[in-house]
């Protein structure tokens, strides 16, 4: 015999509460919610699925039907505005590297020029609220939106991916690239 078990509110991530930190303000206005901070401000439009409320110094969200489609946007919602909160007081950056001989990259304006193996530079435009900025071989994107940063990182890296014989190229700076042995180890 089968039993049916139906699982309410199971989202771990949006049962918790956001904590509004000191120096942010947050507004709403129906399904929009503005953030406003140090460095900037973030709005974002809530699906209908969720219902949320300021109480205080903390927001809390509540999926308005009890259905998949509800609690998996529950947890997403919750995880968004949290990145808000946390862009407009800190900020998110991303890090990247360029290996290879005679690859470069500079800051023009607030262009980023790579010099990455081509017969002609590649220029890279920063849209509104993002930042580069480059040290040695390393490429920092900055900003307060947490999808544009790494939306704009993997542009860069998309330029110019590694290649697994001898690594050049341009990855993020956590990334491990593994390198094949090519055709004298496969040879042999």
């Amino acid at each position: 015999m089968r039993t049916l078990v139906i699982l309410i509110n199971m989202s771990r991530i949006g049962k918790k509460p956001i904590q509004i930190l000191d120096g942010v303000e947050v507004k709403t206005t129906g399904n929009l919610i503005e953030v406003k901070g140090p460095k900037g401000n973030l709005s974002m439009k809530i699906l209908d699925e969720i219902d949320f409320k300021i109480e205080g110094k903390e927001i809390l969200l509540n999926p308005k039907k009890e259905d998949k489609k509800s609690n998996a946007f529950w947890g997403l919602t919750r995880t968004l505005i949290a990145n808000m909160i946390d862009g407009v007081t800190k900020g998110f950056e991303k890090r990247l590297e360029i290996n290879g001989v005679g690859f470069k990259a500079r800051v023009e304006g607030k262009d980023l020029v790579l010099d990455v193996g081509f017969s002609h530079p590649v220029k890279v435009s920063a849209p509104d609220g993002i930042q580069f900025n480059v040290e040695k071989n390393a490429i920092i994107v900055t900003g307060i939106d947490k999808e544009l940063v790494g939306q704009i990182a993997a542009g860069i890296r998309r330029v110019r991916p590694p290649e697994p014989y001898k690594g050049k190229g341009i990855k993020y700076s956590y990334e491990i690239i593994k390198k094949k042995l090519g055709k004298k180890a496969a040879g042999g």
